[in-house]
């Protein structure tokens, strides 16, 4: 790997908000020297000047009992403890699990990895879960993922097991005291893949903004996935941000091998939201390794492309800095240091 690569960077702080990690992992595979089928490595985001990325411990959902929980919970350990050994300061990629290390790392032209969950599942019934996800320094937690779990319903539920449209009607009891133990260990709450139900209780229950780390605009593709307007209107009201996210059925649903979902179609979403929220409420993912990627931004290699798609619609280099990272960033600032002031006051 030359010194030219290693050390590149772009001209302000790029962070993709949601990456997943391929499951199992063969060590090596993120820092080696060949890209592979992998979308993102090291190499790539050195190459596309990707600066920074939240890399997601991602367990599925299963059943809703105790050994079910147990295994999840295995599972997503061991997944934190390969993101973690991602890290490596001999290649230039550091572990950061604040704001001031993200920004510390892309000062010192380092790659900043930021281990996060999608799905709360595999806590179980035991809150205290939560203490040691926050000792192992996890950015945010996904409170659901496709099916229903003890916390909240999900945007997409799962016949195959048993669910109806509603298990909750939104957030459980559980699901209320897991936020607001969220907020006082200063870990952000991800919205995403949530209900609608759920996505506004979610926010309304939250002391601090949350985030909805891949998440699209249902107003341009009706996906349930995806957040319509008042969901938007409603992170605005309460200083959270929506990270745009280049998978194809969220942007487009009549993308074909001869019209494919592209740059073009990825810009139209951010637009829409800024026009909508204003710039400081939006922000970009690739939800690569997860269905993610779409013609133009196939792995991290080309994330410049998305840059140079941002310059070409008119958003000026303030606004695609708020775009690639300081939205966000700001959001996860205000969750620790909520969490900071709470601990200094002896609340918990």
């Amino acid at each position: 790997m030359s010194n030219s690569v290693s050390t590149k960077r772009g001209d302000s702080l790029t962070l993709d908000s949601h990456i997943d990690i391929p499951w199992p992992d063969q060590p090596g595979s993120f820092t080696g020297e060949g890209e592979g089928k992998r979308q993102a490595t090291l190499l790539g985001m050195q190459k596309g000047q990707l600066n920074a990325g939240c890399f997601v411990a991602f367990t599925p959902q299963g059943r809703l009992d105790s050994q079910a929980f147990e295994a999840a919970w295995q599972r997503c350990c061991k997944m934190l403890s390969v993101i973690i050994d991602m890290a490596s300061p001999a290649h230039k990629a550091v572990l950061c699990v604040t704001p001031e290390g993200v920004n510390m790392a892309y000062n010192n032209s380092q790659v900043a990895l930021i281990p996060v969950v999608e799905n709360a599942y595999p806590i179980g019934e035991d809150i205290k879960r939560l203490e040691l996800l926050a000792q192992k320094g996890i950015g945010y937690i996904t409170l659901t993922h496709n099916g229903h779990n003890q916390i909240a319903d999900s945007a997409v539920f799962r016949p195959a097991l048993g669910e109806k449209a509603y298990l909750h009607h939104g957030l459980s009891d559980f699901g209320r005291e897991v936020i607001q133990h969220m907020n006082n260990l200063g870990i952000m709450v991800d919205v995403s893949h949530g209900s609608k139900h759920s996505m506004e209780q979610a926010v309304q229950c939250s002391e601090v903004p949350v985030v909805a780390s891949h998440s699209c605009i249902r107003a341009l593709s009706d996906h349930p996935r995806n957040m319509d307007d008042s969901q938007l209107d409603l992170l605005r009201e309460t200083g959270g941000v929506i990270q745009i996210t280049a998978l194809d059925v969220f942007l487009r649903r009549t993308a074909s091998s001869h019209n494919p979902v592209n740059l073009s179609d990825l810009v139209a979403h951010i637009a829409y939201a800024v026009n909508r929220v204003g710039i400081e409420h939006v922000g970009i993912s690739s939800d690569f390794e997860g269905g993610g990627g779409i013609q133009g931004w196939q792995n991290t290699a080309e994330t410049q492309n998305v840059t140079a798609a941002l310059e070409n619609y008119g958003f000026d280099p303030s606004e695609i800095r708020a775009l690639w990272g300081e939205n966000f960033l700001r959001v996860w600032r205000q969750a620790q240091f909520y969490s900071q002031e709470k601990k200094a006051k002896n609340h918990f």
